[in-house]
């Protein structure tokens, strides 16, 4: 089955944008009140309950993984965007500039994820979704350790690169998953 990684990158992105922007016109830019470290807390939680869900195979509260992995994109992009915003940036950010934002932030990970994906030839492909909620838990743990140093490395990547990581993984999580939809239709 032939597979077409920019087409099936881009429907995921769409639809995590899709539903990140109407949440926007619902609740505004209320995430800005989020410290990086709170943020990546959010990513922590969402990453924790795929992990058990995995494990246990029960939902209690009736929703699945999909809509985790879509709170980690989001979340993902709002921690690239907060680290890039001034202190004194508004609160409130017009729907038009968060479009921009998230289409950059976005884009900018996309092209990672291209040349990342050109030289391990989409190992991801061959992958247990499994080890992709492990590999952004372990991401955490490295952003929760350079957030606790202040921001400093030795010879490590920074925050950025972790969290379009984890995005990344999150994507083809959902890829693997067949969100939005099948495009092999």
């Amino acid at each position: 089955m032939a597979t077409n990684t920019s087409e099936e990158y881009d429907a995921v992105i769409n639809a995590c944008r899709d539903l990140f922007i109407r949440k926007t016109q619902d609740y505004g830019t209320a995430w800005r009140i989020l410290r990086p470290s709170s943020i990546t807390d959010q990513i922590f939680i969402k990453a924790q309950r795929i992990r058990t869900l995995e494990e246990k195979k029960v939902s209690k509260v009736g929703e699945g993984i999909i809509p985790e992995y879509v709170g980690i994109v989001n979340y993902s992009i709002i921690a690239m965007i907060q680290l890039e915003l001034e202190v004194a940036a508004p609160m409130e950010i017009p729907v038009e500039e968060v479009e921009r934002l998230y289409d950059f932030k976005a884009k900018e990970t996309r092209d990672l994820m291209f040349a990342k994906n050109h030289d391990y030839g989409e190992a991801w492909r061959d992958m247990r979704i499994s080890s992709l909620t492990d590999l952004i838990l372990m991401k955490i743990f490295r952003v929760k350790q350079i957030e606790d140093n202040h921001g400093e490395t030795i010879v490590s990547e920074g925050v950025k690169a972790n969290y379009q990581d984890m995005l990344n993984y999150s994507v083809f999580a959902l890829i693997k998953l067949n969100y939005p939809g099948s495009l092999k239709s």
